[in-house]
């Protein structure tokens, strides 16, 4: 990816102005708009929760199974419909966004920030540090996700199965352990091509520090990349997340997330009667996907000189 995307004069760039370059982009405005509208949904869950007297784990089997036990349709009291277990699908569904984002902000956060400053030690310093941080990166990105993840998260088991730290942040460690090496690697080459540059070079006659140099001339030059790929590898992370819900190894029932919501109602065909039941997390998951992608692509095109409309 060339530094083009990150020069002195798209960072420097007066805030007014950046800020009109961003709003004009139809992709950020639409992307935005999604975003804005999932963050809404894990904001207001539990007023949507005390609007309609029903919890997310609070289970209605009188009201919300018919006589053969099959989950109601859409009504005004259960909005989605209800779940095998007579539980609101749309609270879950609003609560289940409040999981996706509590793990995968976090985690892609901590991904960016271990592997951007793996990737500039290893692209600054060069030689024989670099090609052990290298090939490091490679091994780390030649381990299958969901086989090791599934390894990792069986031993956050007890004696009696039960948890030995919260699944959440057990979570959040697992996805930022596979995250950072894409971070180190985007690092890495940016900074190779800016060690050669005028900027370093500049720096150096000068007699400036090396930390100075990577945390002064280096990363703000290559930030604006960084926090794009950001919300690129979000949604990623967060299909991570309900991927190892939906195998059973992640955020466990009752507590409700995307992907264990899908797993039930996969598991127990209900949907063929209740098709919001599946619907509703499965719609989810895509807006929200689509949302940050859309939005991450809006913000290469405004970011990129190369890729901007005239």
């Amino acid at each position: 990816m060339s530094v083009d995307l990150l020069g002195e004069r798209s960072v420097r760039r007066p805030a007014p102005r950046f800020l009109g370059l961003l709003w004009r982009e139809r992709s950020i405005r639409f992307g935005l708009a999604i975003v804005g509208l999932v963050l809404a949904a894990a904001l207001l869950a539990p007023f949507a929760a005390l609007l309609l007297q029903h919890g997310p784990t609070e289970q209605f089997p009188d009201v919300a199974l018919d006589d053969m036990g099959i989950p109601i349709r859409p009504s005004l009291s259960f909005p989605l419909g209800a779940d095998g277990n007579g539980r609101d699908v749309l609270v879950r569904t609003l609560y289940g966004a409040r999981i996706s984002l509590l793990v995968g902000i976090p985690a892609t956060t901590a991904a960016m920030i271990i592997g951007t400053l793996i990737g500039m030690v290893s692209g600054f310093i060069a030689g024989r540090v670099d090609r052990v941080i290298s090939q490091a990166i490679d091994v780390a990105m030649s381990f299958p996700f969901v086989v090791t993840a599934l390894s990792l998260l069986s031993l956050n088991r007890g004696e009696q199965g039960m948890p030995l730290i919260s699944p959440i942040l057990v979570i959040i460690l697992v996805i930022a352990l596979f995250s950072w090496t894409y971070f180190a690697r985007l690092t890495r080459g940016m900074v190779l091509e800016m060690r050669s540059g005028p900027l370093v070079e500049s720096s150096l006659v000068i007699g400036a520090s090396n930390a100075r140099i990577i945390f002064v001339d280096i990363l703000p030059n290559i930030l604006p990349t960084l926090l794009v790929y950001w919300a690129v590898q979000l949604p990623a992370n967060i299909v991570a997340e309900a991927t190892l819900s939906f195998l059973g190894v992640g955020i466990q029932a009752p507590v409700p997330s995307w992907g264990n919501m899908i797993a039930e109602a996969q598991r127990t065909s209900l949907y063929q009667d209740q098709p919001w039941f599946l619907a509703g997390p499965g719609l989810a998951l895509f807006l929200t996907v689509v949302g940050f992608n859309t939005l991450s692509s809006g913000l290469r095109r405004v970011l990129d000189p190369h890729q901007r409309r005239s």
